[in-house]
């Protein structure tokens, strides 16, 4: 199965002052951050180090007086995020964040491993597929790159072809990279873009198909489910292709406009809509199942591990659900209670559940008992920082990004 499971591509301005005027920031503070001026950590400066921590508990659980653990180390990175979940990824030992230059960091120590000037546009998404990180290139040359994530040694390079602007990977699996492109005029202008897959083992075009006039290739998710890609839109399109040949098997409106990702498992593609949650067949876009939230209250972006479905919405209720059926199988007030932020992505190591939010004071990194939902602990640097947070895990260690430090919680 590929990684693209809610895959962005084209992060859009749109999205991003979406969610920062969700946080009431005016438009001054939004100009300073897109010049990416940061917040610095009482921590110190670049490359600094929290001061020894006590000893952690074990498998996530809070402390005796509740109280988050101590992060095992700290460091100022070179990130440029937008929010989206596959700008951070944890993978052969080192973590990775989205930015220039793209710098790779041991998951243990916090050493530099490998650093890579113009090596991915700075909030693009890290594609991971058959041990490769597949990047936009940062050279904005027309080419598509992949790398070992290991020692950021290149693997694989390929182009679309000239007559195409910038094509942008959207999902990967085993075989091909997807990626969307547009379609260039004689004047350099661009109205109409393409979807294509590249062979990931020689580079060369295996389909390309022109979509729908007015569609964007900006704001796009996209995942692969065996012989389907499944990607939405800013456009309220939900489609699927057909992997080995790009033709559509179909495509349908959503009720809403997908903002984030969403989840693909066994037969069904799973959208949050507002105050649904609707599951549809790969084969023909049927519906299957439809959760519906409480009144005034809308869903979040779903995130699927180990067989269970998180989620949460706007009334601060986290849910887990069984995939297949819809199927209730919990519900937590905790983060009500406690008047904690929404998150809206997750990780999972042993029984516990940690949740990423976006740039709330009660936000950061939530730590959840992953079978009841009940909430130990919540982990902020207290920076102000208005980045949304991204989580990753290596299973050892969970890494949490906001801005541009990067910390390591013992998992």
């Amino acid at each position: 199965m590929s990684k693209g499971l809610g895959t962005t591509v084209g992060r859009s301005s749109r999205r991003r002052i979406l969610r920062l005027a969700g946080g009431g920031i005016t438009m001054a503070a939004l100009g300073a951050g897109l010049t990416g001026c940061e917040d610095e950590l009482a921590t110190g400066g670049e490359g600094s180090t929290p001061p020894p921590r006590s000893a952690s508990p074990e498998d996530g659980k809070a402390s005796e007086d509740g109280k988050a653990p101590e992060p095992l180390w700290t460091k100022s990175t070179s990130a440029q995020t937008y929010g989206d979940n596959d700008e951070l990824v944890a993978v052969d030992g080192v973590v990775i964040a989205s930015g220039d230059p793209l710098t790779a960091f041991d998951g243990a120590t916090g050493e530099e491993r490998w650093s890579l000037p113009d090596g991915a546009v700075p909030g693009a998404p890290l594609l991971l597929g058959d041990g490769t990180l597949y990047l936009e290139s940062g050279k904005y040359d027309g080419s598509v790159a992949g790398y070992v994530p290991g020692s950021g040694k290149e693997a694989w390079r390929s182009r679309l072809g000239k007559e195409y602007r910038q094509p942008r990977p959207v999902a990967v699996d085993a075989e091909q990279v997807y990626v969307i492109a547009e379609i260039l005029e004689a004047d350099g202008s661009s109205h109409t873009n393409v979807i294509a897959a590249l062979n990931s083992g020689t580079g060369k075009v295996a389909w390309k198909e022109q979509r729908d006039l007015g569609t964007q290739q900006n704001g796009v998710h996209a995942a692969v489910r065996g012989r389907y890609l499944v990607y939405t839109d800013f456009k309220n399109n939900l489609t699927v292709r057909d992997t080995a040949t790009g033709k559509q098997v179909w495509t349908q409106k959503t009720t809403k406009t997908s903002y984030g990702p969403f989840v693909v498992h066994q037969d069904l593609v799973i959208v949050p809509q507002g105050q649904r949650l609707q599951a549809f067949a790969l084969s023909d876009g049927s519906e299957k199942w439809s959760v519906r939230a409480e009144e005034f209250t809308t869903f979040r972006e779903p995130t699927l591990l180990e067989g269970v479905l998180y989620i949460a919405d706007s009334g601060r209720t986290l849910w887990a659900v069984e995939p297949g059926t819809g199927k209730k199988i919990w519900q937590s007030t905790a983060l009500k209670d406690a008047g904690g932020q929404v998150p809206r992505q997750f990780v999972k190591v042993g029984g516990t559940l940690y949740g990423a939010t976006d740039l709330d004071k009660q936000g950061g990194v939530h730590a959840f008992d992953a079978k009841a939902g009940g909430l130990r602990w919540t982990f902020n640097d207290k920076s102000g920082d208005y980045h949304a947070w991204l989580v990753a895990t290596d299973g050892k260690r969970v890494f949490a990004l906001h801005g541009k430090k990067l910390h390591a919680l013992p998992a």
